[in-house]
């Protein structure tokens, strides 16, 4: 009997403008199949280059999870607000292609983000998760360490219904 080939292992790397039409693709499938996010168009290819541009301009993480050469997964940390008084916070995006789910992906990237902001010097990172009943994100984020600090109840609309935000924190 022939055992199956071994799979590759997926590693966490830093995103290059290379990967950006797979990074692209996932997210615009998110933004139309799901209230993680509360976008409602997916953006461009050039605006996710201007996007990823700004994070990695600030010296931020913005880290794929890849097997070969297939991206099943994105994430990065962005400052959490403008203001000079938050600059030691940061919020967290994680998206996973949709055939790469429940594989451990978002946790091996939101680890990987979180590490390398910590050791940044940053103190406290947040995670607003879109939609209260997003419990496969709310999951991720208490599997890193992350706390639930409350809800904002019907703060956005999509796909024709109001949709909350669960925000959540934890220090670096």
């Amino acid at each position: 009997m022939n055992a199956a080939p071994a799979a590759r292992p997926v590693t966490i790397r830093d995103a290059a403008p290379a990967d950006l039409p797979a990074i692209t693709a996932i997210y615009a499938h998110h933004v139309r199949t799901s209230l993680g996010t509360f976008e409602e168009v997916p953006p461009s290819q050039d605006e996710m280059t201007a996007r990823f541009d700004h994070v990695t301009g600030l010296g931020l993480p913005y880290l794929v999870a890849a097997n070969g050469g297939e991206i099943l997964g994105y994430g990065y940390a962005g400052p959490y607000r403008a203001r000079s008084a938050y600059r030691f916070t940061v919020e967290d995006s994680i998206y996973v292609a949709h055939e790469a789910q429940r594989r451990g992906i978002g946790i091996a990237i939101l680890r990987a983000v979180v590490a390398r902001c910590g050791a940044a010097g940053f103190r406290q990172m947040v995670a607003v998760v879109g939609d209260s009943a997003n419990e496969a994100s709310i999951r991720l984020h208490l599997g890193c360490g992350f706390r639930r600090v409350g809800t904002l109840t019907d703060v956005g609309f999509k796909a024709g219904r109001w949709v909350d935000s669960v925000m959540m924190q934890r220090g670096l």
